[in-house]
């Protein structure tokens, strides 16, 4: 196993979670008007879908469904950015969309420069650039 090919987020109202992904740049053929049970962005690489929370809790296991917590779960998405400004960007349109900025993009211990912001549900994502890094010809980051 050596790929990704879905990342699941739970949510608890899929229409505003779509409406917020949409509004960032994620691609899909779906509009908010459509009916929603599942939706899958068609992004470079590794796909991210949003699934209701409660419907995803029942999926993993319908006799002790998980709960999900306001605790840090441990679990952060990344989007690297190919410039600084576009950390800025990406920061500030998650903001204009209801996101909340959790720290704002400034330069890091590793080198980069980096900020967090925490989607309509609670998951952080953070937002980065480095200029060491390279990308391959569908935009993914190369290590």
């Amino acid at each position: 196993m050596n790929r990704l090919n879905i990342i699941t987020l739970g949510v608890k109202d899929i229409k505003k979670s779509f409406a917020f992904y949409k509004g960032l740049g994620f691609e899909s053929k779906l509009k908010v008007d459509d009916k929603l049970d599942i939706v899958f962005f068609n992004n470079q690489g590794t796909r991210l879908a949003l699934y209701p929370l409660d419907a995803l809790a029942m999926d993993i296991s319908e006799s002790e469904p998980p709960k999900k917590t306001k605790d840090f779960t441990g679990i952060t998405i990344a989007y690297n950015t190919k410039s600084k400004e576009e950390v800025d960007e990406v920061l500030k349109r998650a903001e204009e969309l209801g996101g909340k900025i959790i720290k704002p993009a400034d330069q890091v211990f590793w080198g980069g420069y980096s900020g967090y912001f925490e989607d309509l549900d609670g998951y952080l994502f953070e937002v980065a650039y480095a200029d060491s890094w390279t990308f391959d010809k569908n935009d993914m980051l190369e290590v």
